[in-house]
């Protein structure tokens, strides 16, 4: 694990808020519903890092994830 469980369980509170925030911009029309979705992608991609599971380019380049 890269970060300690305390900073993992206030990511996880963070990232619900986040998503709520981006359903709210959706339905208002402020953000397609591409964008979204790109957006979740990478702040989850982000938060799986800090879990250490995830490593950038590591599906294309061949390396296994943690």
């Amino acid at each position: 694990m890269r970060a300690n469980k305390d900073f993992i369980s206030q990511l996880n509170q963070l990232l619900n808020d986040y998503e709520e925030e981006l359903l709210q911009a959706k339905k208002q029309g402020s953000l397609t519903e591409s964008t979204a979705k790109t957006y979740l992608l990478h702040s989850n991609n982000f938060a799986k890092w800090c879990k250490g599971d995830f490593v950038p380019g590591g599906r294309n380049n061949g390396i296994p994830r943690v």
